[in-house]
């Protein structure tokens, strides 16, 4: 299923604006991984397979191009990604 991207973005300040527009990317790639690998294991051709193989790979590039800039201007996104880490390495034990 395709998220629902907000439609209202008007009385945001510049910079939460910038903020959601890049959370919004990153629903819209994280979105296309997930059809394109879907899809991927729906098919039996083989060179569609690889394609869409390759283009999800391709997405997932793109989904570390908007993180990064959203970690540069979200400071607190940092500490909370730091944090979820360590409830992971707490609760798995690695």
């Amino acid at each position: 299923m395709l998220s629902k991207i907000p439609a209202s973005w008007e009385s945001l300040g510049k910079e939460m604006l910038d903020k959601e527009i890049l959370r919004a990317a990153l629903i819209a790639e994280l979105d296309a991984v997930n059809l394109y690998e879907q899809m991927a294991t729906l098919t039996e051709n083989e060179d569609l397979r690889v394609i869409l193989m390759d283009v999800a790979k391709e997405e997932k590039t793109h989904i570390g191009e908007f993180q990064a800039l959203l970690l540069q201007l979200d400071k607190e996104q940092v500490a909370e990604m730091k944090h979820g880490r360590e409830e992971v390495e707490e609760l798995t034990g690695r």
